[in-house]
């Protein structure tokens, strides 16, 4: 694949996306913005949720046909819109990541706040969490798919999920936070030692690397999930080598302390 010029990608997004009416350099977040969607067709994260602005779903299935039209994508992607946010994601990608989480390769922290502190659990003991994995997976493998390179677009009804782990599963984290949605949204993660996990690979020549994976979790957890994140760490090394469009790949993680952690 060749990389059109850093103009048309950043146009592309422009628009098609009304980015550059936002305050902030749009050019920057244009670049990085195109590198996460090449990371989705890559396999090197199986999901984009898609934040920069409110964009929609026709606006973001435009911007992803610019980027067919440029020769940026060499595959058709879809948008999955779960309430009111949007997803870009490979089916067959995003599926082969769900049916590995209902094998067990990833364990769930639970941060209600009602225990005292945070705690490891199975998506086992999740089972409505299960449930709903496999009917994600049952929708993705239900659509349409059209050999050409077409943009395709869904949605999915969620009301009374946890989007907050839903997300943490789809984007790919290996130790997603959960909680009892009856207790709203607060959690016990206020003032607790967290070890934040970020991974970031080179993609352009002197641009700032694109971040492929943030998330955290509790340092008291740490020693019992290491297993987990050194098999996430080792797959994702992996991945990385099976492609040519990104390199330099680092995972580096620091402990922080908040009074307050929003989820």
């Amino acid at each position: 694949m060749s990389t059109p010029s850093l103009q048309l990608l950043v146009a592309a997004a422009q628009q098609t996306l009304g980015m550059g009416k936002r305050r902030g350099p749009p050019r920057a977040i244009c670049l990085h913005l195109a590198g996460e969607v090449l990371a989705v067709a890559r396999g090197l994260k199986p999901a984009l949720l898609y934040d920069y602005n409110c964009a929609g779903t026709s606006e973001l299935q435009n911007y992803l046909e610019e980027l067919q039209g440029l020769g940026f994508l060499t595959q058709g992607l879809h948008i999955l819109e779960v309430g009111e946010n949007s997803l870009i994601v490979s089916p067959e990608r995003v599926c082969e990541h769900l049916e590995q989480v209902l094998l067990g390769t990833v364990a769930f922290v639970d941060v209600s706040s009602s225990q005292p502190h945070p705690s490891v659990c199975s998506l086992d003991q999740l089972q409505d969490l299960k449930s709903l994995v496999a009917e994600i997976i049952t929708h993705l493998q239900g659509l349409q798919r059209n050999p050409s390179l077409v943009v395709s677009c869904s949605r999915l009804c969620s009301s009374g999920w946890n989007l907050c782990t839903v997300f943490g599963i789809l984007l790919g984290y290996p130790v997603p936070y959960t909680f009892h949605l009856n207790q709203g949204d607060d959690n016990c993660l206020a003032l607790t030692p967290l070890r934040v996990f970020t991974a970031r690979t080179s993609w352009l020549l002197s641009q700032p690397s694109v971040l492929l994976y943030s998330f955290s979790v509790p340092e008291s957890l740490f020693p019992a999930l290491r297993d987990i994140l050194d098999t996430w760490e080792e797959n994702l090394r992996n991945r990385c080598r099976t492609q040519s469009d990104f390199n330099d790949l680092t995972i580096s993680s620091a402990i922080v302390t908040l009074p307050v952690v929003a989820l």
